[in-house]
């Protein structure tokens, strides 16, 4: 399904000459957390609705105020992951859309977007989801896809989902009949596995080990 299907033009933007009384009741009318502000076809920016909400002077127009204008927008080829950046960058609901021209086209809601996202094979195909840790230096992305297609598992999608201390940590979705096969590999790489599975037999193994250890140590 094309992104661009979802491009919205249901709410109007705004123009500079609006006043800022007009402006904060258009905001209470809609449940957006920035206005696009437009002028012949081009974005000029967008007011979040905080800053239109703080200006005492609810009479003059929005151009006294267009320092306050927000410049985030997505072209048209935008991909959703890049879509879902933006939204999170700017912590907005809703993100202008332009054409190559720099038209304004219309905006995207964040509730379209994750719907899309949420219904695409990387989240609705049952898989297992592992986490696994390395230094930063070390990892390898062809590694790690080597060592899940080698034990006969299918890589569906990975993402760094944490960096810190030198260490990195990636989020992959896995499908496999034995995900212990494909853990046993990554922890012989060196990799930490940092999610929990039920069944993992590394875990079962020093445990038992654990255990046995301690009825040794209180005989």
């Amino acid at each position: 399904m094309n992104i661009t299907d979802y491009i919205l033009n249901e709410i109007k933007p705004l123009n500079l000459k609006i006043k800022v009384n007009d402006a904060k009741k258009i905001f209470d009318n809609f449940p957006i957390t920035h206005f696009p502000v437009i002028e012949n076809g081009k974005l000029l920016g967008s007011f979040a609705e905080d800053d239109i909400h703080t200006i005492e002077n609810k009479g003059t127009e929005l151009v006294a105020y267009n320092h306050l204008l927000n410049t985030f927008f997505a072209d048209e080829k935008a991909t959703i992951l890049e879509l879902l950046k933006i939204f999170a960058d700017n912590d907005s609901n809703i993100i202008p859309v332009l054409d190559k021209e720099k038209n304004y086209m219309g905006y995207y809601d964040l509730c379209d977007v994750l719907d899309v996202f949420s219904t695409s094979p990387f989240m609705i195909e049952h898989s297992e989801t592992l986490i696994i840790e390395k230094y930063e230096s070390d990892y390898s992305m062809s590694q790690i896809s080597q060592i899940v297609e080698s034990n006969d598992g299918k890589l569906l999608g990975l993402y760094l989902s944490q960096r810190k201390d030198n260490n990195v940590q990636i989020t992959l979705k896995i499908v496999a009949k034995d995900i212990n096969e494909i853990m046993h590999t990554f922890r012989r790489y060196d990799y930490k596995i940092i999610s929990t599975h039920e069944n993992d037999i590394y875990l079962e193994d020093l445990k038992n080990r654990s255990d046995y250890l301690q009825k040794y140590l209180e005989m």
